[in-house]
């Protein structure tokens, strides 16, 4: 997952189920302005492995909120 920032803030990344249940979080600090990119490697917070299906990620910062929809094959 690959988001850019204009400045320097807080971000925050996390993934839902179809439920709406928090799945993982993935991202929760400060990064500069600038791309990054992030991994997720199909696990939950937990660790427990993810099934295959459709899940939402959600980036969040100071200014900012987006929620995307994302398919998680194996």
């Amino acid at each position: 997952l690959s988001f850019s920032l204009a400045k320097a803030s807080p971000a925050q990344l996390t993934i839902f189920n179809a439920k709406g249940q928090l799945v993982r979080r993935l991202v929760n600090s400060q990064y500069s302005a600038g791309q990054h990119s992030v991994v997720w490697d199909g696990k939950d917070d937990l660790g427990r492995s993810v099934s295959s299906g459709i899940y939402f990620y959600r980036m969040s910062t100071t200014n900012y909120t987006q929620t995307r929809k994302m398919l998680l094959m194996k």
